[in-house]
């Protein structure tokens, strides 16, 4: 895993520009803290922050093969689960390899198939190859998005990096937000390319963008596809049973200490009993780590979102697998603290956070971190197995918006009605976010076989698999290498996504309940308390404290500084949200999180705003 940047200017020679991608570089070096490179030859110029995972001796990046018509040069993030099948494949083909890592065999995948190697990598991965033979310069994306990849493009060429602030470190890029890169940060729709700067585009999941001297081209290897499932129920849980020991296997290879994520949920308890089992035939114990509140079990309140605390049941499974478990305990103060709200809201680049969800996330990383490099999460089997409760509401399924905008969640972020209401009317979110989700719901194929109710169902998915989704593996990503760590997520092997995406709704939830599938493929590993527990969402804390410290954070940081987000955010709704002994409601708890969030972002990017 690491981060990767670059420049291809076709009307300079680069070498007079070091200072500019070193910089570049150097804003990646959370993502890689393990070793740095660049590569500098006429219009190009690449680099690249290592977190050493594969072959930790070796692999070094920039990687460059010297070919009689010019070098081709390869910065890639990322793993390739198949490497092993790829590399003997490869060799016997005559390539010869120097190295045990997987970006070799990227490099000579590309060399022997071009931009086609893409649809032959299991994985997730972002990667950049400068082919000096033909002047071109090539990014690729895994299919899920796992990996994020951006791109601005120049008048002569074009700036990447995996996360913005690399490409904003360059001179030549604005740090501009126009009103529809505002309308997408706080729509939470995550429009196909559009990442929030002005001039600045993510390279789609599953998609390569070509850069040359006659401009930038964007195919698509990859999309989620639809066909006929014709297996029947038994098959089908036997071969979602199959998949996952696969996928987990493959996903354990690593050359340093990895976990696993474990909330005691039906999700990371599979990835957990399987990882155990496996490392437990070979003599070894995997460690578990989650996140707990100070208090939160034995105060814990039950509400729509969440009927038990998490903790028992992660020592349940814990205990069941033969982990070595550990529980990061955060408090009030920690998940206030000024300094650790920043990092996450610069490990973001956007102020479109959870408030304390994402800084627990932080912190649970950051404290992790110390005990292994590689963690395994059960993230992402919600939207392939039909977790969420939108999937079983009669609004969701009848309204024209996205199922988790309809009822009230954490994901809903900044509530329209806190915005300054001359800023509402100009943003038009609503009608924004209605016209997003018309141009989703529209590109959805429906099989002749499909009745309304089978072809709803199919779109519900498809929106959370390519919407929904995105935002999720995004704040994982940089959340986690913010501190160095390597977060693999087995349910988004592209194989488990398309199967278990094209059975039937009826057979989804084949014994009246959500995840009908997974629970029946692993039923023989988990204790029954969690085998039959109700989905819960990430924990958030319920310590009051909480609650008075973000008061006063804003009443002192925004409202007592007269900050510059008090003219973003409706000045009356402020004022009463700071009042010290106030009821908050949950809405207003996130707005208070968000506007904290929004003018921290402000402070370090002082981006100029188009309205």
């Amino acid at each position: 895993m690491c981060g990767i940047t670059g420049w291809v200017a076709f009307d300079a020679d680069l070498h007079a520009e070091l200072e500019a991608i070193n910089a570049m570089t150097d804003t990646m070096a959370c993502r890689g803290p393990d070793d740095e490179g660049t590569w500098v030859r006429g219009h190009a110029a690449l680099g690249h922050r290592r977190l050493s995972i594969i072959d930790v001796a070796g692999g070094r990046q920039p990687m460059v093969e010297e070919t009689a018509d010019g070098p081709v040069a390869l910065v890639y993030s990322g793993e390739t689960y198949n490497f092993t099948e790829l590399r003997n494949e490869l060799a016997s083909r005559g390539h010869y390899f120097e190295t045990h890592s997987d970006t070799e065999v990227v490099l000579r995948a590309y060399l022997e198939w071009g931009s086609a190697s893409a649809e032959r990598l299991n994985g997730m991965y972002a990667f950049a190859v400068w082919d000096a033979r033909i002047q071109r310069l090539v990014m690729i994306r895994d299919r899920m998005g796992v990996k994020p990849l951006y791109y601005y493009e120049t008048e002569d060429g074009v700036l990447f990096g995996s996360e913005p602030k690399a490409i904003l470190a360059n001179p030549l890029a604005e740090r501009v937000v126009g009103l529809n890169g505002l309308r997408d940060m706080f729509s939470q729709s995550k429009s196909p390319t559009v990442a929030v700067w002005e001039g600045m585009r993510e390279v789609e999941p599953g998609c390569v963008v070509t850069t040359h001297r006659g401009g930038l081209q964007a195919t698509r290897y990859w999309s989620l596809p639809t066909r006929e499932h014709t297996d029947s129920r038994d098959a089908t849980v036997a071969h979602v049973r199959e998949l996952l020991e696969d996928i987990v296997a493959r996903q354990l290879v690593s050359d340093v200490p990895r976990c696993t994520l474990l909330s005691g949920g039906l999700d990371s308890s599979v990835i957990t009993e399987i990882a155990a089992g496996r490392q437990a035939r070979v003599g070894e114990t995997i460690r578990t780590f989650s996140v707990e509140y100070a208090g939160q079990t034995e105060r814990f309140v039950a509400d729509t979102a969440r009927d038990a605390p998490d903790t028992p049941f992660a020592h349940e499974v814990s205990a069941h697998a033969g982990t070595e478990h550990q529980d990061i305990l955060l408090d009030p103060d920690a998940l206030t603290d000024i300094d650790v709200r920043t990092a996450v809201v610069r490990s973001r680049d956007i102020p479109q956070g959870l408030g304390d969800m994402d800084t627990s996330m932080y912190l649970l990383f950051r404290d992790l971190r110390a005990h292994s490099t590689v963690a395994l999460s059960g993230e992402s089997a919600d939207e392939i197995f039909g977790g969420y409760r939108e999937f079983f509401s009669r609004e969701a399924l009848q309204a024209r918006s996205f199922p988790w905008l309809t009822e009230v969640t954490p994901m809903r972020g900044l509530d329209v009605e806190t915005l300054d209401p001359g800023l509402q009317a100009t943003l038009a979110l609503p009608e924004y976010a209605r016209d997003t989700y018309d141009s989703a719901v529209a590109s959805v194929p429906r099989l002749a076989d499909d009745d309304d109710h089978e072809y709803r169902m199919r779109q519900l998915s498809h929106l959370y698999l390519t919407r929904f989704l995105r935002l999720l593996l995004d704040r994982k990503d940089r959340l986690s290498m913010a501190v160095g760590l390597e977060v693999r997520v087995p349910f988004c092997d592209h194989r488990l996504v398309e199967y278990v995406y094209n059975a039937p709704w009826p057979l989804k939830v084949y014994d009246g309940r959500e995840k009908s599938l997974l629970r029946g493929a692993v039923g023989d590993l988990l204790p029954d308390s969690v085998l039959n527990r109700r989905k819960a969402p990430y924990p958030s804390t319920q310590d009051p404290a909480y609650v008075t410290k973000l008061r006063g954070i804003c009443r002192d940081y925004v409202v007592g500084s007269a900050h510059p987000v008090v003219d973003l955010v409706d000045r009356n709704w402020l004022a009463g949200a700071v009042v010290e002994d106030g009821p908050v409601r949950p809405s207003t708890r996130r707005s208070l999180e968000r506007t904290i969030d929004l003018a921290i972002w402000l402070d370090i990017y002082n981006p100029t705003l188009k309205i």
